[in-house]
């Protein structure tokens, strides 16, 4: 039976892991298809440099993606190069041209992703996404056909494997966030640049996609509140360590009697939960679905072969329907359209609340603190003091009972003024819920 053929663009990490997979497991793969995914043509501004496996036979080579995308033979496209702009055109061109499409990449499906989703609809060809998010799991496919009989409430995730590194190793070695980033940038973790990672940017873009696989509605990144991991330090494990929590950047989404709610940001969960326990570069989701009860995912959110394994399996779901189906037949997005529902403020959620403080100390802080936290309707649950070598730069935490976004920020905003306060008191919320 004939072959289908492949062009691929993008010659790093994962585009490298890509053709290694197709070379050394070709033979399995064409035992579940019932024929071979061939290589016809790849593309990098390194090409030249490229070792391509030899198993893959003669593979037309360029630096000109163009000339991928227009090529007679090719049929399907793998986007690999990443970004926003140079991808966007990839894609574009490769629909006009009617091949279908396989991408990793997350922030241009989280921009425009349905918009695109539509355009290769009308072209009638397919497109695959399942390395966009958690290369390692094949989460989308779990969203999209394997949990689709169910009605999903609530979807929590660990998306980001290089803050879940670091967290994990300030929580084991008591290392704060500088050096474990340093670590992370020296391990190929962290990107010389890694505000994509800490500030939460990366894990948002996954969830925008997640959430849309998961509730039907078309996401954008702004539509999701963000809070980054600097502010977080060892000190802080001490005292979640008291409380039988730890801290994980945490990716939410879960409907409420006012609509969905969604956020990333870093949180304390209970050291009973199976997310507290996902240690290292690792990613995980969990899955509450009304009928389904709760399934968990767990496995490497990035890597050259983990998330190779993800671009492969979605060439030959393509390569399945080009052969025999219809690229209709199940949409990425695991709807046939997305609503135009908005989510609801962030400032609605109710949580117990973490409030670390850096002080001057003097008598009356607790006093001070107390009596604005009861000006907002906010009970305190407890004081917690870790002991300190210095009174002028005195750390301490008070936690506090189930309240909203919405008034733990306002007390947090009037605390920030207060003349003893040495930085804004840092809150965490207390994601019980898991």
């Amino acid at each position: 039976m004939e072959e289908v053929n492949v062009g691929i663009v993008g010659l790093g990490n994962v585009g490298s892991g890509t053709l290694a997979i197709l070379a050394e497991n070709g033979d399995q793969i064409a035992l579940k298809l019932g024929y071979r995914l061939k290589v016809v043509a790849v593309c990098s501004r390194s090409v030249c440099s490229k070792e391509i496996p030899a198993e893959l036979g003669d593979v037309f080579k360029t630096t000109e993606w163009r000339e991928v995308v227009t090529h007679p033979d090719v049929q399907i496209v793998a986007e690999l190069v990443g970004g926003t702009s140079v991808a966007k055109e990839i894609v574009n061109a490769a629909i006009e041209n009617r091949k279908s499409v396989v991408t990793a990449n997350k922030e241009l499906m989280a921009d425009c992703g349905p918009e695109i989703w539509d355009r290769a609809i009308h072209a009638g060809i397919n497109l695959a996404m399942e390395a966009s998010v958690c290369g390692g799991i094949p989460i989308h496919a779990v969203l999209r056909e394997g949990i689709s009989g169910d009605r999903v409430m609530a979807l929590y995730g660990i998306l980001n494997g290089t803050c879940n590194y670091m967290l994990t190793e300030m929580e084991k070695r008591e290392v704060p966030l500088a050096g474990v980033l340093a670590e992370a940038q020296m391990l190929g973790y962290a990107e010389a640049d890694p505000s994509a990672d800490i500030d939460g940017f990366d894990a948002r873009s996954k969830l925008v996609l997640l959430a849309a696989l998961a509730f039907g509605e078309k996401i954008t990144p702004s539509d999701i509140f963000m809070e980054g991991i600097r502010r977080i330090s060892p000190l802080d494990f001490q005292y979640a360590r008291q409380l039988k929590h730890t801290i994980r950047l945490i990716c939410g989404a879960r409907k409420t009697a006012s609509g969905l709610i969604l956020f990333v940001r870093p949180a304390l969960i209970p050291t009973s939960t199976i997310l507290a326990g996902v240690q290292g570069a690792y990613n995980a989701v969990w899955v509450k679905g009304k009928y389904g009860e709760d399934t968990f995912y767990y496995g490497w959110g990035a890597g050259a072969r983990p998330t190779g394994v993800a671009v492969v399996s979605d060439l030959m779901r393509v390569a399945r329907e080009i052969r025999s189906g219809s690229p209709e037949r199940v949409s990425p997005f695991a709807h046939e359209r997305l609503g135009e529902n908005k989510p609801v403020s962030i400032l609605l959620q109710k949580r117990a609340y973490y409030l670390r403080f850096r002080v001057d100390d003097r008598p009356g802080i607790i006093a001070k603190l107390a009596g604005i936290l009861a000006s907002k309707k906010i009970s305190l649950e407890a004081v917690l003091q870790e002991p300190c070598d210095t009174k002028h730069d005195l750390p301490f935490v008070i936690t506090v009972e189930e309240t909203s976004e919405q008034s733990i920020r306002e007390a947090v905003e009037e605390m920030s003024h207060l003349d003893f306060m040495r930085e804004a008191p840092l809150a965490l919320p207390m994601e019980t819920a898991l």
